[in-house]
């Protein structure tokens, strides 16, 4: 089933830039910046196999979010993610990032975005890898910042392809983001959000009836609410599952425990991602591989998995 699975067109749908810098690159960027590093950057980019939270978990994207300030490096990365998307067979990539957190050192939102975009074009004309991207509304920032990066995101329609909203659920509702979410539905751009990973099924149902989500990121608590595993089904909401990145947050309390599995054969339409390609040390390829040793995945899972990240992936204007 391994070499079958092997050759099924892979699709990333979640799948955070920040979070997906190599760490060699890390180091290199550090260096021409002047930052001193006290550590080696493994230690300080990959995240142990069992943070216990989100909070912790996301220490480890501070170093590269402070070497990612400037345009360059932000195209420089983007560009090597499409070259490690190739790598990891890989057809569809769609890469997220919050462009307002690239603004330390006077960069704009717009010439994040810009950056990001030319980083993935130049990657897309070496590999012939699709891609997407999407922008990053944060849970704990301000309604009037999420309304901004909507209305960023409206601006690059010719590179942004969807909205999503990030950040810890437990916290933060998503409410008060609504209307920059209504403001990409009234333009027609696609949504996806962060819920049912800090959070329970709550935080699912307000993703999808408060902000109009097309696709849930992780989702892992959905499984005690048959009401939603109804909705979702019902709906066709795509799941955004990252199993390795679920376990290091404490979504989940180890693969075998993964509900992507049982929730894949009721016929939820699961979808498989590495989230944060660096900061969790994986690839699509692990994933799938952790998921055939430890909760009996087959080649038959993995191609209905790609089947349902095809049908849910948000447009490729960016190529």
């Amino acid at each position: 089933m391994s070499g079958h699975a092997a050759r099924i067109p892979r699709y990333e749908l979640h799948c955070h830039l920040d979070g997906s810098v190599r760490p060699g690159t890390v180091a290199d960027l550090a260096r021409h910046q002047g930052i001193a590093l006290d550590r080696p950057v493994e230690e300080l980019v990959v995240a142990p196999a069992h943070c216990g939270s989100l909070t912790t978990f996301l220490t480890h994207i501070d170093l590269p979010l402070q070497v990612l300030q400037t345009p360059d490096a932000l195209t420089r990365t983007a560009r090597e993610l499409v070259e490690d998307w190739e790598t990891d067979g890989v057809v569809h990539g769609e890469v997220r990032f919050a462009p307002q957190l690239h603004v330390r050192h006077g960069m704009t939102r717009d010439e994040a975005v810009r950056a990001v975009a030319d980083g993935l074009a130049q990657g897309r004309a070496a590999t012939g890898v699709s891609t997407a991207l999407l922008l990053c509304c944060l849970r704990h920032q301000s309604p009037d910042e999420s309304l901004a990066v909507a209305e960023t995101a409206l601006r690059h329609r010719d590179v942004v392809a969807g909205l999503d909203l990030a950040g810890d659920e437990t916290l933060y509702g998503a409410g008060p983001h609504r209307s920059a979410f209504d403001l990409a539905h009234r333009a027609g751009l696609p949504c996806t959000v962060h819920a049912g990973e800090a959070a329970g099924p709550e935080s699912m149902w307000e993703a999808i009836d408060v902000l109009g989500a097309r696709r849930i990121g992780h989702g892992v608590r959905c499984t005690s609410d048959t009401a939603l595993l109804d909705r979702l089904r019902t709906d066709t909401i795509a799941l955004e599952m990252c199993p390795t990145s679920n376990v290091q947050t404490g979504a989940v309390p180890s693969l075998s425990g993964h509900p992507a599995t049982a929730l894949l054969a009721d016929g939820l339409p699961v979808t498989i991602s590495t989230d944060t390609r660096t900061t969790s040390a994986t690839t699509l390829q692990r994933e799938f591989a952790s998921l055939r040793q430890a909760t009996g995945w087959t080649g038959r899972h993995e191609a209905l998995a790609q089947e349902n990240a095809a049908q849910a992936s948000f447009s490729t204007r960016s190529e």
